[in-house]
């Protein structure tokens, strides 16, 4: 039978133009990781000037794409870009969300995707990267002075990880059952909290650093109760932290909670008051860059009854395993820093991997019939349609690598009790001053790549 080549092309092209939500070549011939990769070369090398200019225009759509651009303007210090940035994806989101049907783009998007590749779907962010969005958001405002602003960001992002926990909650119990059988003594802080303790699967849930930073923020406004809240909810998640430990009890002494100070102290021991010529230093340091996806292939040959054979790619995501990079210990005031992990970030991308990839190999199951019945009414057994076929399904099944590449790979805390007045701080050979009041606490807020950093700081009063 004679190859209408017309035919093919017309096919092709109506599998591609069903999915133009997302259409674009980039998205057809290659993946999210891939396309970015000179962005993430750049943060990583921390050369914010160089990725603020290699930001995409138009990739993955409004919220991944504002998602990157709000994270890297914040770390070159553009912070009025990054707020407007954030705001925009903040606002895709809404949208998103406040769709009570699938729109008829979306199901077109749909039937292109599965047709071709799952890059052509509009994106949802995953509930950590929501958490995240509001703490960028947040942190845009305390940069700007704006506690109050800061404060609704906080409460916002509360609301993701509760939802998050209880979406989780009874593999959250399943873990902590195993926990308790094998022995391992209860986590304090999901106790106080009437959190499950789930031990690596709460902090994969669950973001530490912005529990923590809500509880500051509560505490700096004065509000102890919600502050209380928030701080036993990161001693659930990062129960070892100092800087956590130190505010649950000074929050809790300040409450007269009592009974919870007993246990607090007969576990962690106590944390002395400021005297009159004291300040306190409270320091987030963000570090690296979270890891971005991979792409694993398997080509798959099938064979039908005229003895024609066609390669399907199956193209699925994966984190391969790395090191992480090691960075040197910040310096206060000429003496060593003890700062410890608040939150693991390639660890809760790495959960929200797992989550997807069974929805994920589904798809590629149902994709692979698809093409497959799309080759057969094509071509009718002609071979040069079946090799065009098979150079088209390697070429365009592209695993779905699209996740906020630009946010840190970890963040540490710590808190430090210093002599009221002038502080240095040695950052990755440069140094950094600001002044602590008496009895006052100063917040520092540094994220570190490469051998660059970014750095702030703000007056927080009297906690």
């Amino acid at each position: 039978m004679k190859f209408d080549l017309r035919h093919l092309t017309v096919s092709l092209s109506c599998m591609c133009l069903s999915a133009c939500a997302n259409f674009t070549a980039g998205n057809l011939f290659s993946h999210y990781s891939a396309q970015n990769s000179d962005l993430y070369q750049s943060l990583q090398a921390g050369d914010y000037q160089q990725a603020s200019e290699e930001l995409p225009d138009y990739v993955a759509g409004g919220i991944l794409d504002n998602l990157e651009k709000g994270r890297v303007y914040f770390l070159n210090q553009q912070y009025p870009d990054s707020q407007a940035a954030l705001e925009l994806s903040d606002q895709a989101v809404r949208e998103q969300q406040e769709q009570a049907t699938i729109s008829l783009s979306e199901s077109a998007s749909s039937i292109g995707s599965l047709a071709v590749n799952d890059n052509l779907n509009s994106y949802t962010p995953a509930d950590y990267e929501l958490g995240f969005l509001h703490l960028y958001l947040g942190l845009n405002y305390i940069q700007n002075n704006s506690l109050e602003d800061a404060l609704v960001e906080v409460r916002r992002a509360n609301q993701v990880q509760e939802q998050a926990r209880k979406t989780r909650e009874a593999e959250l119990e399943q873990a902590q059952q195993e926990l308790e059988e094998k022995g391992v003594t209860p986590n304090l802080g999901s106790v106080l909290a009437r959190y499950p303790d789930g031990g690596k699967t709460l902090q994969a849930v669950q973001n530490a650093y912005l529990l923590y930073l809500s509880a500051l923020l509560y505490e700096a406004a004065d509000d102890p109760n919600n502050a209380y809240v928030d701080y036993r909810r990161a001693l659930a998640v990062a129960p070892d932290n100092r800087a956590v430990i130190d505010g649950t009890l000074r929050v809790a002494r300040r409450l007269g909670m009592q009974q919870d100070l007993q246990q607090l102290k007969a576990r962690y021991g106590d944390v002395s008051s400021l005297s009159q010529q004291q300040g306190r230093v409270i320091v987030l340091d963000e570090q690296g860059v979270v890891q971005a996806l991979d792409s694993w292939r398997l080509s798959l040959p099938l064979f039908d009854s005229r003895g024609n054979t066609a390669l399907y790619s199956i193209a699925l995501p994966y984190y391969p395993k790395q090191s992480r990079s090691q960075f040197a210990p910040l310096i206060l005031n000429k003496q060593p820093l003890n700062s410890e992990r608040l939150t693991d970030v390639d660890l809760m991308a790495q959960r929200d991997l797992s989550e997807r990839m069974p929805k994920m190999v589904i798809r590629q199951a149902l994709r692979v019939v698809a093409k497959d019945q799309v080759r057969k009414e094509t071509t009718k057994g002609d071979g040069i349609g079946n090799l065009l076929f098979n150079v088209f399904n390697t070429l365009t099944e592209q695993p779905d690598t699209r996740s906020w590449l630009t946010l840190p790979a970890a963040v540490n805390a710590t808190e430090q009790t210093v002599a009221a007045g002038e502080q240095v701080l040695e950052v990755e050979g440069r140094t950094y001053t600001f002044n602590v009041p008496q009895q006052g606490t100063t917040l520092v807020w540094l994220s570190r790549q490469g051998r660059n950093a970014t750095i702030w700081h703000k007056q927080l009063g009297r906690l």
